[in-house]
């Protein structure tokens, strides 16, 4: 594992573009998870576009319960604070496209910042070549005074190497730095993560989803692959993933195709473990 220059505050805002978001930034070296931090200021009417930043967290989360890898010093866990949701007339696609754009706007961070390509696996994940380099957790809540809050958390695996993960890891994850052979300088893709991610909310606080879902969509690797869907109750459903919906949702065509002609069965996935199967 090599170390990182230290994460700096100072550094961070003065490379960071946002208008709002980061203009309160909490520093930890070390915390048990950044989105549970978050989530707790939130609830006591902290700021729109509140970071919380550490250098290590010790029960760091992932989607459906997942625990997430979170060595000290090399890679990048931050929450953010959001209260910019629209009317209860759009909540549903702001809710859905949330996560999804996070993911787009990390995405675009770091292409900008290490000169390499990053595709995204649906709903969320971040991908060099096959394998993840980050994530991201989106929950809501309500606070007393200042109403519905969302935290968006994000973990980046940005200059660790691939030995460093645990051995059930290895096949799966990977990071910046291994992939593109050079080292990342955290303060800077967090400054540029929160520039995208500042016009993102914007764009989709005020116009909707469609220009964020377009983007999102050219940059899925997982429309027109053969994919297993692993529900929240343990159902399975293998398929081609056709298309993401004006929700947000994975539509995926069960395969093998009926041999008799009669119309495949189609599923639209809002919540799923997605695996991307090999041809």
């Amino acid at each position: 594992m090599q170390p990182s220059s230290p994460l700096n505050v100072h550094s961070i805002r003065s490379l960071s573009a946002a208008q709002a978001l980061g203009r309160r930034i909490e520093l930890y070296d070390r915390i048990g998870s950044t989105n549970r931090e978050a989530f707790a200021l939130a609830q006591q009417d902290v700021e729109h576009g509140t970071v919380v930043l550490a250098d290590a967290q010790t029960e760091g989360r992932g989607r459906l319960a997942r625990q997430w890898f979170s060595p000290p010093g090399v890679n990048l866990y931050c929450s953010v604070v959001i209260r910019k949701a629209p009317g209860a007339d759009r909540l549903a696609e702001w809710l859905s496209w949330l996560p999804l754009m996070t993911a787009l706007a990390a995405a675009e961070s770091i292409e900008t910042v290490a000169g390499a390509p990053v595709l995204l696996k649906w709903p969320n994940d971040l991908l060099m070549g096959d394998r993840k380099i980050g994530g991201i957790l989106c929950e809501s809540g309500q606070a007393a005074r200042s109403g519905p809050f969302q935290v968006i958390g994000i973990g980046m695996n940005v200059n660790g190497d691939r030995d460093d993960f645990p051995q059930e890891l290895r096949e799966s994850a990977t990071t910046i730095r291994h992939e593109t052979g050079r080292p990342v300088d955290r303060n800077r893709l967090l400054a540029q993560f929160l520039s995208e991610l500042d016009v993102c909310v914007e764009e989709l606080a005020r116009q909707g989803s469609e220009r964020v879902a377009l983007a999102y969509r050219r940059r899925c690797s997982t429309i027109g692959k053969s994919v297993k869907a692993t529900l929240t109750d343990g159902g399975e459903f293998t398929g081609v993933a056709e298309a993401v919906g004006g929700d947000g949702s994975l539509t995926v065509v069960r395969h093998p195709l009926p041999a008799d002609g009669r119309p495949p069965e189609i599923q639209h996935f809002r919540v799923a473990d997605i695996v991307h199967l090999r041809s």
